[in-house]
């Protein structure tokens, strides 16, 4: 198939991109360019909205803070640095200055000991005046809520230092252990072991006074605010050893000296049951509970024994609920599992709430209400190994006195609390519908039904269930649940008492998929009196903007800002009319940009798209065409700066699923992990194909041969790609997928495959290391697509492996895959290797040591990239081939040659 036909009946509509900033001329990108890209990967604006930072970082280098204003000018910049943060105020900037990359690598070359290096600075910028340096920082806590900074300097020294940020206030406390600030005040409290009076001290540091809370010793935990800081709880144990088994619950009331809650042994707990080091303390939001964890007391390790005298076996169980390799990964998260209880502080009432049988809990109104929901899967952890999927019982439970009763029984919906607590909710993949309950009553109601709305993924091809594209949140009061289809949002009635309303109206018959955009993490409904933000997908266009609806009556949604770019979700000012956004294509850098809600006027502040400048820098283009059974298709081309159609490119097709989607992303360039970088090889004048896949059940590669394959050959036909330079890459799924191709034809001049799956019959028991879990869910209903076992489908198994078939390979493959990979296992590369090599075909793998399911460590990334670029280079444009694959480099050697 090394000529492969054309497809007749291949179909090909193209639509550009606007020009954004042409860069016609210009050289080509390095792998050092990649290196020092900078990407934001932080920003903020402050409450008043007048600052904005970022924080412009390379993927190797020294991350730099930048201030800006509202007029877009560079204020302040800070390098190396990181964790900028406003004060509530919006009058000070504080920032972390770190040691510079070259200067620690350099230190370290000299044997410089851990103590002798140079610490971090602290930063505290008056956004109006100059810069203090703090040296020597340890740690730091801003107050969220008020203009007070505390902190900890040197290695030894253990004073904490607490000032208001502008100066005029300080404050020293020695030997602090612990500290921290209440959210909505600027109350701290801070533990000591002060010989004079150790022990738990709160400090309003407007009147500058330290109360004693609680004196002692011993060991401090867990120690909790409200959110006005005038309640305070924690656990103490006064022998530091016995902590796991004798710690007490205490608690504070206006500064009042705390008292004892609950302790080991409290008749409220089951038997052998005590307070939990390890469970989180929880105030309500309104602080009349108080919520807490308790577990069964720890064992502990019989030391008459020694260690290597006992055997050390795992025994792994036919019928044990859960895979022993899903145990051992979470074996110190269980060790250290807790059950929620529950101190109602009125009436002093302490009522153990979640126990082993249901040891899920969500709280609702944040604690307020006075149900919760109790849930456990472990009847039911068994099937869901291959189903990919759990079952779980459900109950409510009385938060004053523990009563439960049954709420749903071995069902597959993840319920949620209404932000009011007054129902549940979920969505039914098994039935694609939504649902609440009314958790005072237990009265389930349907609130949606196939007939009557399209809830779930229309384009699904798994052979699974599909999901629903999910809900954007509760009105006022549990009003309304709003609930998106593919396109729109609509409002329903809980108890299913009115018929269902499209908000955004136009979405569907637009093909605009909207989506509400929610400013305030902390806010809780969503106000249909006020206007709102919304951001819509064009399915067409697959442009993206942004639009204004007050959704207390149905209206198309009034366009703010629309076009051929993608758009990010914007960041809003707390208490005035500022936001800040990016907006991108593939030629154009995602910087940050100052606007109001009505998205005029913008004010661009970052300017990362002046590193473009002097390269070659390609462009991205939407090209159609159908596959051979007849599924209309899409991808992406991505064509070299200055092209010229009456020239023959070299082209690589990198894929994993779907990817149209994605034809205004600008991909920032980097050192990639798993993938060729477009714009490094746009540069060196690659074409990069990235065709969309369909799969129909069963049959994954045949899938990808008949999307991928007309697809090639449309570009072939094109007149501008040279069929005999073509290569494929792809990682994970790709891998597998491009690895396939491999033994189906003989067109691609080159092929990396990263991590793939060869062999889904020994894939299918294998495990993936990083969680436990086994992997027969996937190939039984998810990705891998097969949609049974390989005894009730052993040709669908034996058809899509590509190892039974590598006696058909014709092409050149790279190989990468690491040893520790925690996805994929790691033999599968070696099976393919190994095929390859017995067959005397031209094959290489790379292994990082250490590494998981890709390069993790920087170094090897580059590493990766460079050699799968010199592979590219020497099959597509006829470079030498490098010592590493013309000779290898032998175990002996690899210490000292790299083989470039």
């Amino acid at each position: 198939m090394k000529n492969l036909k054309y497809i007749a009946f291949i179909a090909c509509m193209s639509l550009s991109l606007p020009a954004f900033a042409q860069r016609g001329t210009g050289k080509a990108m390095t792998l050092e360019n990649l290196e020092e890209w900078n990407r934001i990967t932080e920003k903020s604006i402050s409450d008043d909205g007048k600052w904005v930072t970022c924080k412009m970082e390379p993927w190797i280098g020294d991350p730099t803070i930048k201030l800006y204003n509202t007029k877009g000018d560079e204020v302040a910049s800070f390098c190396p640095a990181e964790k900028a943060a406003f004060s509530s105020s919006s009058k000070f900037l504080v920032a972390i200055k770190k040691l510079g990359v070259k200067e620690k690598d350099s230190l370290i070359l000299h044997k410089t000991k851990e103590e002798k290096m140079p610490m971090n600075q602290l930063i505290i910028l008056p956004l109006t005046g100059k810069e203090e340096i703090i040296d020597s920082l340890r740690n730091h806590q801003l107050a969220e809520s008020a203009d007070w900074i505390a902190y900890q300097c040197g290695r030894a020294d253990s004073t904490l230092y607490l000032r208001s940020l502008d100066g005029t206030k300080t404050f020293q406390f020695p030997a602090v252990t612990g500290y921290g600030f209440a959210r909505k005040s600027g109350n701290l409290f801070y533990t000591t072991t002060q010989e004079a009076k150790p022990g738990l001290y709160t400090l309003n540091p407007d009147n500058g006074t330290p109360v004693l809370i609680k004196e002692g010793s011993g060991t401090f935990k867990q120690t909790v605010f409200n959110e006005n800081g005038d309640h305070i709880a924690f656990l103490y144990c006064a022998e530091k050893d016995s902590s796991y088994k004798d710690m007490q619950l205490w608690l504070s009331a206006n500064n009042a000296p705390a008292e004892l809650i609950a302790a080991r042994g409290n008749e409220a707990f089951p038997q052998g049951w005590v307070v939990s080091e390890n469970g989180t303390l929880q105030f309500s939001k309104n602080s009349a509970r108080l919520f807490f964890g308790t577990a069964p007391e720890p064992q502990q390790k019989d030391t008459t024994i020694l260690e290597e005298n006992r055997p050390n076996v795992q025994v792994w169980s036919w019928n044990e609920p859960i895979q022993y390799t899903v145990q051992n990964v979470n074996k110190d998260k269980e060790l250290k599992r807790s059950y929620r209880a529950v101190y109602n502080i009125a009436d002093r009432r302490l009522v153990q709430l979640a126990n082993k049988e249901l040891p899920e809990i969500e709280l609702g109104d944040e604690g307020n209400s006075d149900i919760a929901l109790l849930y456990t899967s472990q009847p039911y952890a068994l099937p869901s190994m291959w189903e990919g999927r759990v079952r779980s019982d459900y109950y409510t439970v009385a938060v004053d006195n523990g009563e439960r009763k049954p709420l749903l029984t071995a069902d597959y919906g993840r319920l949620a609390l209404s932000p009011s607590g007054k129902y549940a909710y979920w969505y039914a993949e098994t039935d694609s519908c939504w649902y609440t309950v009314t958790l005072a009553s237990g009265t389930k109601h349907r609130l949606t039904t196939p007939q009557s709305f399209v809830a779930w993924d229309e384009e699904n091809d798994q052979p699974n269930y599909p999901v629903a594209y999910g809900s954007a949140g509760w009105t006022t009061d549990d009003r309304y649940l709003l609930v998106y289809d593919r396109y729109d949002l609509w409002r329903f009635d809980p108890e299913a008492a009115t018929a269902p309303v499209n908000l955004t109206v136009n979405g569907r018959k637009e093909h605009i998929s909207y989506h509400l955009v929610m400013f305030d993490k902390e806010e809780r409904y969503i106000d249909l009196s006020k206007p709102q933000i919304l951001t819509g997908y064009n399915e067409t266009t697959k442009g993206s903007g942004y639009y204004q609806s007050k959704l207390s009556s149905p209206a198309v949604p009034k366009t703010l800002l629309a076009g051929n770019f993608m758009l990010n979700k914007p960041i809003k000012a707390k208490k005035a009319d500022a936001i800040v956004y990016t907006s991108e294509t593939f030629e154009q850098y995602p910087d940050v940009r100052l606007t109001n809600a009505s998205f005029k006027n913008p004010v661009q502040l970052t300017h990362g798209d002046r590193q473009q400048d002097g390269l070659l820098w390609g462009t991205a283009e939407l090209v159609s065409w159908v596959s051979l059974d007849g599924t209309p298709l899409q991808g992406v081309v991505y064509k070299p700066a200055n092209f010229d159609p009456s020239r023959k490119y070299p082209m690589i097709v990198n894929f994993y699923e779907r990817n149209s989607e994605t034809l205004y992303e600008y991909r920032m360039p980097e050192p990639g992990r798993s993938t060729v970088d477009y714009h490094f090889y746009n540069s060196h004048d690659y074409i990069i194909f990235n065709p969309d896949v369909r799969y129909v059940d069963g049959y994954p590669g045949q899938s990808c041969f008949n999307c991928v394959m007309p697809g090639v050959s449309m570009m072939i036909a094109t007149g501008y790609v040279d069929e005999k330079a073509i290569g494929a890459q792809g990682h994970s799924w790709g891998g597998y997928q491009v690895a396939y191709l491999a033994t189906r034809t003989n067109l691609f001049a080159a092929i990396e495959s990263g991590a793939p799956v060869v062999n889904m019959f020994s894939a299918y028991g294998g495990i993936r290391w990083w969680s436990g879990l086994n992997r027969s869910f996937q190939y039984e209903h998810t990705q891998s697509r097969i949609g049974g076992t390989p005894w009730s489908a052993p040709l669908q198994y034996l058809e899509n492996s590509p190892l039974f078939n590598t006696n058909k390979v014709q092409t050149p493959i790279l190989i990468m895959h690491n040893d520790a990979d925690g996805h994929v296992p790691w033999y599968q590369g070696i099976e393919y290797f190994v095929a390859l090599k017995r067959l005397h075909k031209t094959a290489w793998l790379l292994n990082y040591p250490g590494s998981p399911h890709w390069p993790e460590k920087m170094v090897d990334r580059v590493d990766f990239q460079k050699r799968m670029f010199q592979f590219f280079e020497h099959y597509l444009t006829g470079k030498p081939m490098p010592k590493w694959m013309s000779e290898g480099v032998k175990a002996t050697e690899q210490p000292f040659e790299l083989g470039y």
